[in-house]
């Protein structure tokens, strides 16, 4: 597998990423060197003569330990001693941008991917620069010179000297050292990448010290809170302000664009308030949106070959293959949206000034804060401040910005500092959600049972317009390929293959949510390749194996099915697998299998889901143990969402209130988890969602062998359960 993100220092400077490497010595202030981009860009890398090295962390936390995994890359490269290491978060600023987005955004599971070219470049150059600098004072050529953590040595002479010292007198030249992907330690000489490093920001949340966007107070600041619009495009006519603003500590009720906000001077007042607004909307695009019939229309449209959708996969013939098959299996599947139910709701700090702005949130998109809280000030992008803290759960939700332009429109409104929290119940009220799918799925087969085409139509909601807008979609030819993510058979032997996705647009909010797509359509892909398991008598593992093309894609199924012992008869359990992949083909894809062991309460529908054990190859892991844990998480995610959540529309507004009639797994239902992950290659591969879309073809797949009944509702509650089971 080729690295699609090695870029030497011109390539670097020409997706606007630069480094600047800022020395402290004593008495002067930081040197830095002359701007090699359009921009003035900051330091990755800073040295205090104490020897103490400072490393940017360039993405937002949301609990991926990204603010480790990041500055720990710069750090094997700078060939630093981790103990002397410590970590800032870096300012909003283009130097720090992705190279995958142009911007400092976190989704996906893409930061370490999409930042591990540039990182390990940026801690080569500062090497290189400490290096020359040595060279130049001991008079010896530079390839003699080796470094040792936080020392640089000259062997032949015995001489030794450490960064700090180095820092002293060291000048940072006006272009960077060109740094071949050749001139990269090699990954075999790496003493932290590869290790179990522990997590930086641990330490700081298990002392209350972490400060979330909740936790932030300034002088004067007031508190807020917004009752935001049913649905898309409905905007407030009336409502009770004027007898609101005559409570005790209320300052002001604002008519947002699609919100109304509550503002005082304590947030029990507000909330108060906030519990006795009354608004009337206008009509907005889902005023009529009721999302259990709209179900229904989604599946006859998936159904409707003659309604053209928008080709993702196109693979040979599929659909004359299909017409000339000897036998056709066609099976569907649908899913409910879903709530992200990230436990911080959604908060947000802004100081708007004649001439600045600045902003405290946790947020998986800074730039575009930035960005927009500029437009709202009409002021320049560079005079906004955006302080990066920590999210408490992002997982797509926080990759929308509605609550930050909130905050910054308040806060101009009213001219002191506000602070805008949402409730629970505003939060679900106002959900930004996964979408709602239909799926059928047509495989053609000849008389042997060998597959000769496949059909796959999507019929779903569209994200990519409300994360990027239409242009975004219209660049890409109509693909969202967040909705479509993993609606392929792409590792399978199928000679024909056809993806297509039909539009289905209902005023609804919709967002990235964990895994992207791949929770309902790997679902239909994987409880289809079981199907034809069973149709042709085989073995569920032992057919993928065969039907896998792809050795890295073997390996998982099989670990998978090594570690849960597959052959082993159970009693009153039974056993599922389902395989999935995370990640782009230029970048590269993480793969995994998992199975699960449930078991099924025929009188009541109950399923529980006992144990599961993945197989996970995510190339090189910068911290195993932490990938391990990213992955557990995406797991029990998966759980969840398979067996519990489910939120629905009635008349354009979300039905569910709060935790107690919107379900997430509970600890008392969480099985037991076990990762095994595989090293392939020499680069990281995603890993932090990576689970999740095995989970729920890997428990159906299990129904299935228990009871010979296929769910293929998803979520799997018990009625859907007692339904399928003709109880």
């Amino acid at each position: 597998m080729t690295d699609g993100m090695t870029l030497s220092r011109r390539g670097l400077l020409g997706t606007g990423l630069a480094f600047t490497f800022a020395f402290a010595g004593p008495g002067t202030a930081e040197a830095q060197s002359a701007p090699a981009g359009p921009a003035t860009l900051n330091a990755y890398v800073r040295i205090a003569p104490d020897g103490t090295i400072t490393i940017q962390a360039p993405v937002p936390e949301m609990g991926q330990a990204s603010n480790t995994a990041l500055p720990l890359i710069v750090a094997e490269e700078l060939d630093a001693d981790w103990s002397k290491v410590r970590i800032e978060t870096a300012p909003v600023r283009p130097a720090y941008d992705s190279p995958v987005f142009r911007s400092q955004f976190v989704v996906a599971s893409l930061s370490v991917r999409g930042y591990w070219m540039p990182l390990r470049v940026a801690g080569a150059q500062a090497r290189r620069v400490l290096l020359d600098a040595v060279a130049a004072r001991w008079g010896v050529p530079v390839d003699q010179l080796t470094t040792e953590p936080s020392v640089v040595v000259h062997a032949a002479s015995g001489r030794r000297i450490g960064y700090g010292e180095v820092a002293a007198f060291a000048t940072v030249p006006a272009t960077l050292p060109e740094i071949a992907p050749a001139a990269l330690k090699p990954v075999s000489a790496f003493r932290l990448v590869g290790r179990d490093v522990p997590r930086f920001d641990v330490p700081a949340k298990a002392t209350g010290q972490a400060v979330f966007a909740i936790d932030v107070r300034l002088p004067g600041m007031l508190h807020a809170t917004v009752a935001r619009s049913p649905g898309l495009g409905a905007r407030p006519l009336t409502h009770n302000g004027a007898a609101l603003l005559a409570r005790p500590g209320i300052t002001h009720v604002l008519p947002l664009d699609q919100g109304v906000a509550i503002v005082g001077e304590k947030v029990e007042a507000v909330l108060a308030a906030r519990r006795e607004l009354a608004v009337t909307w206008s009509p907005g695009e889902g005023a009529t949106h009721s999302s259990e019939p709209a179900l229904a229309s989604y599946l006859a449209d998936a159904r409707d070959t003659a309604k053209q959708g928008v080709a993702v996969v196109r693979n040979g013939e599929a659909a004359q293959a299909i017409a000339g098959a000897a036998r056709v299996h066609t099976a569907e599947f649908t899913s409910d949206y879903v709530y992200h139910a990230q436990m911080e709701p959604l908060t947000c700090v802004a100081h708007v000034t004649a001439d600045a702005v600045e902003v405290w949130a946790g947020t998986q998109w800074p730039s575009l804060v930035r960005d927009e809280a500029a437009k709202i000030a009409g002021i320049p992008a560079d005079r906004v401040t955006v302080n990066m803290l920590t999210m408490g759960g992002g997982f797509g939700r926080r990759a929308a910005i509605d609550y930050a332009i909130e905050a910054v429109t308040i806060a101009k409104a009213v001219g002191r500092p506000v602070k805008v929290m949402a409730t629970r119940e505003d939060d679900i009220a106002n959900a930004h959600v996964r979408p709602m799918t239909a799926h059928r799925i047509d495989v053609g087969l000849d008389a042997a049972g060998k597959i000769t085409g496949w059909r796959h139509r999507l019929a779903a909601d569209l994200v990519v317009p409300m994360l990027y807008g239409r242009a975004r979609l219209d660049a890409q030819r109509g693909v969202d390929h967040i909705v479509t993510y993993h609606a392929n058979v792409a590792h399978y032997d199928v000679p024909a293959a056809l993806t297509e996705h039909v539009y289905r647009e209902h005023g609804v909010r919709t967002a990235p949510w964990r895994g992207i797509g791949a929770g309902p359509n790997a679902f239909a892909v994987e409880a289809v390749i079981d199907d034809l398991a069973r149709q042709a008598n085989a073995d569920p593992l032992a057919y993928r194996l065969a039907l896998l093309k792809d050795a890295r894609a073997k390996a998982v199924v099989e670990a998978a099915g090594a570690m849960a012992e597959w052959g082993r008869r159970r009693e009153g359990t039974s056993l599922g697998i389902g395989f999935a992949k995370l990640g782009l083909p230029q970048l590269g894809e993480a793969l995994s299998a998992t199975v699960a062991e449930v078991a099924v309460d025929r009188a009541n529908g109950q399923i529980r889901v006992l144990r599961l054990w993945c197989a996970a190859d995510i190339g090189l892991p910068v911290q195993p143990r932490n990938a391990m844990r990213q992955i557990e998480a995406s797991l029990l995610w998966g759980v969840s969402s398979a067996l519990t959540e489910r939120l629905t529309f009635r008349d354009g507004a979300v039905e569910q209130t709060n935790f107690s009639d919107y379900e997430v797994l509970r600890a008392s239902d969480t099985p037991q988890v076990q990762v095994r992950l595989i090293r392939s290659g020499e680069m990281p591969l995603p890993a932090a969602e990576l689970g999740l879309g095995t989970v729920a073809p890997a428990i159906s797949n299990a129904v299935l062998a228990a009871t010979g009944r296929r769910l293929s509702a998803m979520p799997f509650t018990r009625d859907r359960v007692r339904a399928a089971l003709g109880a």
